[in-house]
């Protein structure tokens, strides 16, 4: 099994725990990572779909929701499949170019995902805190995402370099005999230690601190703002908005933070504690890196949950059910441009005072 957060990776293989390992989760975990996957591609690419297919959700916040998608679809084809495989046969059939992609892919995408979910927390606090200044456009979302891509495959470029493909150091049993695993080697434990730690910080740590005091100011002033607003209908009625955009968002980045904590706790326990003292660390690899992997799911789920316009889309587009017609119940606020002054989309009126 290949457990990479920010590049820190550990086998199964390193060390036999048949007992401890496969006495309990050795079914479990592949059908479980099958279904995480299945989940997720099916989930994250409706949702791509939807978000490409109307115009009108062609905005700034979208297009950013549709890069975290795209980052968890990755994943979902190229790295969640041959997890399930490793599972199941504890050894590499892969190959060195498919060991070397899985972990690049994996670390690329995690980096994407942190440094997207730090582009809607700017933009949200760009809109909400200094409504009349500057504001993102869809170029200058295309912009950011096309940096931290760069700078996400920079960041995973020495994950790359030391992930290798070798002979298990178990082939001294019959039923490993001749095989191969992936996973990291690097020079010297120290310089595993640094890279690990700085991971830490860029793909967790760091961004999530930055994320937490851009949303305590947004609620801050959301809150301020709602005293004085609350007499005027339509600005109550926006504001009421805003907060189910904001709770979606906040609910996207705690989910991710919570589900990839585990694995960062363990690998730095992994650190510091030697190998030789820890029990069934391979089970506890593989629990916290399916908690990892669970956050695939996040985007689609929240997002379907708590954004009408998406479930009616996606009821449409499927034939799941005879929805209403659009032009009744579609909410014609868009997410980006809720927090300005004068909203850029019309309210729809249905009641029959408003149609007079």
């Amino acid at each position: 099994m290949q457990n990479c957060s920010g590049g820190n990776c550990s086998s199964k293989n390193d060390t036999l725990e048949g007992d401890c390992y496969h006495s309990t989760l050795a079914l479990v975990l592949p059908i479980v990572y099958s279904v995480i996957a299945f989940l997720a591609i099916t989930g994250n690419f409706s949702l791509i779909f939807i978000i490409i297919k109307k115009k009108e959700m062609h905005n700034v916040t979208n297009i950013l929701i549709a890069n975290l998608s795209t980052c968890d679809l990755l994943i979902s084809i190229i790295c969640l499949p041959f997890t399930v495989v490793y599972t199941l046969m504890d050894y590499w059939i892969f190959g060195e170019a498919m060991c070397k992609l899985t972990n690049m892919v994996q670390c690329v995408s995690v980096s994407v995902s942190v440094f997207t979910l730090v582009l809607i927390a700017l933009e949200r606090y760009q809109l909400i805190i200094n409504p009349r200044g500057w504001r993102p456009s869809n170029l200058h979302a295309f912009i950011g995402i096309f940096v931290v891509w760069i700078l996400a495959i920079c960041i995973a470029i020495p994950l790359a370099i030391h992930v290798v493909f070798e002979e298990s150091p178990l082939n001294n049993f019959p039923q490993y005999k001749g095989t191969f695993i992936c996973h990291e080697r690097w020079p010297s434990l120290s310089s595993q230690n640094i890279f690990t730690n700085v991971m830490l910080v860029v793909q967790y740590f760091g961004p999530l601190c930055f994320i937490g005091m851009c949303y305590l100011k947004i609620y801050i002033r959301l809150k301020r703002r709602n005293v004085a607003m609350e007499t005027m209908r339509e600005n109550k009625y926006r504001s009421n908005e805003t907060k189910r955009i904001n709770v979606l968002l906040i609910s996207i980045v705690v989910a991710t933070a919570v589900c990839w904590l585990p694995l960062h706790i363990f690998n730095i326990v992994a650190e510091l504690i030697p190998a030789e003292s820890m029990v069934c660390t391979n089970l506890w690899s593989s629990v916290c890196h399916l908690m990892a992997m669970i956050s695939t799911c996040i985007n689609p789920i929240f997002y379907g949950f708590l954004n009408r316009n998406l479930q009616q889309d996606l009821l449409i587009a499927f034939r799941f059910c005879r929805c209403s017609s659009r032009e009744d119940d579609y909410e014609t606020i868009t997410m980006s441009t809720i927090q300005s002054d004068v909203s850029k989309t019309s309210f729809k009126l249905s009641s029959p005072e408003a149609s007079a």
